[in-house]
């Protein structure tokens, strides 16, 4: 089966939190028999910030936007299935109206949805939003998280069908490390500055980092260089994909907050937390509806509503509980969320799609990389 596939980034992580989920997604629908095409427009330095290994399991089209966008469609246009992520960065109103146009008997089309929140919000603010009429026109509308609410809000808007594929463990990618002494810390956490989460990042990472100067910090990401920092906090900049296995596993304990729309809606948790449950890290989240959907709160992940219970958290696990409760995570992720195990969903959801194609089974030859 041929996927063509519209997104943000496959080979970069630079100001691109959904290319963990791709890669997971897509390299095992890979391994299912897909041959998946991936485009990613040439934007925000991310070719020059490129930090994934050899990507054998997808054709990667890196175009220049808008320019490019018409060739790509007409190429899209005989795949089996068609996927229009959100958030590509450039044109996406373009690419969300020439998706549709690919659509005929042989192709089916798809919009992947890797905000929810965000969309639906933009969306109920704006009965004018283009997109508001599109909606029923796809074949699915799939989404990484949201659970219900984002469900049924879909459902209203006259989605055919709407599926939560949600975020997961790639264990070939995220496993435990040996710690690096410089990173060494009480409480870490990486996270771009974003404004949708900068305020709970000053309760739950920047007010704890002040409750508790005797502890050491370590903040990952970009956009903090101006941001004035208490003085057992310590920034480190972009933190590679490569680079998470050893914050992971150097802290006693990593820190995980939500975007306020996610955490709002429930439901959401983002890859951050795969990877360190990957990782065996004890991981401290901020509090969010759904939690005990993926592990269980106070043996395998610990939430907080404030920051009080983050440092209450800090000075009650030492080293020894944080290690069992982090070992306890990574055997919950590996037994239930893995992107193996959400490939298979996604595949059991496409499978009328494979039986109408063309060709009517999976297409087993070959996937070369171009990029």
């Amino acid at each position: 089966m041929k996927v063509f596939v519209f997104g943000s980034s496959l080979t970069s992580t630079y100001w691109n939190g959904a290319a963990t989920y791709y890669r997971g997604i897509y390299k095992n629908l890979s391994k299912l028999g897909y041959e998946i095409t991936f485009a990613e427009p040439d934007i925000y330095a991310r070719q020059q910030n490129r930090d994934a290994d050899q990507i054998d399991y997808a054709n990667v089209r890196v175009y220049q936007s808008p320019n490019d966008i018409p060739f790509l469609l007409e190429e899209a246009s005989v795949s089996d299935l068609v996927i229009k992520h959100s958030g590509v960065g450039a044109d996406d109103e373009q690419l969300e109206t020439g998706v549709i146009e690919c659509r005929c008997p042989g192709t089916k089309i798809s919009f992947w949805d890797v905000d929810a929140p965000a969309t639906l919000a933009r969306i109920r603010s704006d009965a004018h939003d283009p997109f508001r009429q599109l909606i029923p026109q796809y074949d699915f509308i799939f989404t990484y998280g949201g659970g219900p609410k984002v469900l049924e809000q879909y459902l209203e808007l006259g989605a055919k069908a709407c599926h939560p594929i949600y975020n997961a463990l790639d264990a070939e990618t995220h496993y435990p490390v040996a710690p690096s002494p410089e990173l060494k810390c009480d409480l870490a956490f990486v996270g771009h500055r974003l404004t949708d989460r900068e305020a709970r990042v000053e309760e739950f990472f920047f007010k704890a980092a002040m409750l508790a100067p005797e502890m050491s910090f370590i903040l990952g990401g970009e956009g903090w260089a101006e941001k004035s920092l208490p003085p057992n906090v310590r920034w480190i900049g972009h933190v590679a994909s490569t680079a998470h296995n050893r914050v992971n596993c150097s802290a006693r304990m990593v820190l995980n907050i939500n975007r306020e729309s996610m955490a709002d809606i429930g439901f959401s948790p983002p890859t951050r937390v795969f990877e360190a449950a990957g990782a065996g890290a004890c991981l401290i989240t901020d509090a969010w509806t759904g939690i005990e959907q993926f592990f269980v709160p106070g043996h395998e992940i610990l939430p907080a509503a404030c920051a009080e219970e983050v440092i209450s958290w800090l000075r009650h696990c030492d080293r020894r509980e944080a290690a069992k409760i982090g070992t306890a995570m990574r055997e919950r992720a590996l037994r239930n969320h893995t992107y193996e195990l959400r490939a298979a969903q996604l595949h059991s959801i496409l499978q009328p799609v494979i039986a109408s194609s063309p060709a009517g089974v999976i297409d087993n030859s070959p996937v070369f990389n171009e990029a």
